[in-house]
């Protein structure tokens, strides 16, 4: 029985060193030949973009064409006519500003009208609100000498961006420049009204009133040389 027993416990011995012996056994030379039997990703070359198409405008093909802004109309000169008083193709110059300021008076002193836009001015030709147009009366050659004489029912032409807009004289009315609010009034989008919401199309023609102005004894002139008062024709757009 001692003499049985001692065979199987050889054979475990022997399995247990065999078993030992595996577990020693360098597999490096397995890993490399199973890395080397892995496939490879291929990896694709980046793609080029495609040129973009452009229109004549500059926008690529198969996009919208912006519109044009409202700012691109309040800053396109435009040409004023007035038939009732002889006005004819006079050049209204826009700028940045507020009615009669220094840029203002600089451009009326060439002997054309100025076009105030922006926060403390108007707007454009057509556009909704009170398109401002100031000229000089007696100086710069007198582009609106006439002005005190035009009524009510005469036409106002503006052309502007390849557009023609009518304006009707509905009212007359008289700026005074020591008058903050007399100044809010001639610049306000309803002209006369401050903080009213404009609904329509709206123009005011304006220049100095120097000859009423001196006549009744008031020879106040401001830095630039403009009396206190200045005359004041407003317009409603009737047509395009």
């Amino acid at each position: 029985m001692a003499a049985s027993r001692a065979i199987p416990l050889a054979l475990t011995g022997a399995l247990i060193a065999l078993l030992a012996g595996c577990s020693s056994v360098d597999v490096s030379a397995a890993d490399t030949s199973t890395a080397s039997a892995r496939p490879t990703a291929v990896t694709s070359p980046t793609a080029s973009p495609l040129p973009v198409t452009t229109s004549p405008t500059g926008s690529p093909v198969g996009q919208p064409v912006p519109e044009p802004t409202k700012a691109t109309a309040r800053t396109e000169t435009a040409v004023l006519s007035i038939p009732a008083i002889g006005v004819e193709d006079l050049r209204v110059v826009p700028y940045e500003g507020t009615t009669d300021d220094a840029p203002g008076t600089a451009i009326q002193n060439r002997g054309v009208a100025a076009s105030p836009y922006g926060e403390d001015g108007g707007v454009g030709p057509g556009e909704i609100g009170n398109y401002l147009v100031t000229a000089h009366r007696l100086s710069a050659g007198g582009p609106l000498r006439q002005l005190p004489d035009l009524r009510e029912g005469d036409t106002v032409v503006v052309t502007a961006g390849g557009r023609t807009y009518e304006y009707e004289i509905t009212e007359t009315r008289k700026t005074s420049f020591r008058s903050e609010r007399s100044l809010s009034e001639q610049r306000a989008a309803v002209p006369g009204d401050p903080g009213a919401k404009a609904t329509q199309a709206m123009i005011t023609i304006s220049t100095c009133a120097t000859p009423e102005d001196d006549a009744a004894g008031n020879f106040w002139r401001d830095e630039f040389g403009n009396p206190e008062h200045r005359i004041d024709k407003i317009g409603v757009l009737k047509g395009e």
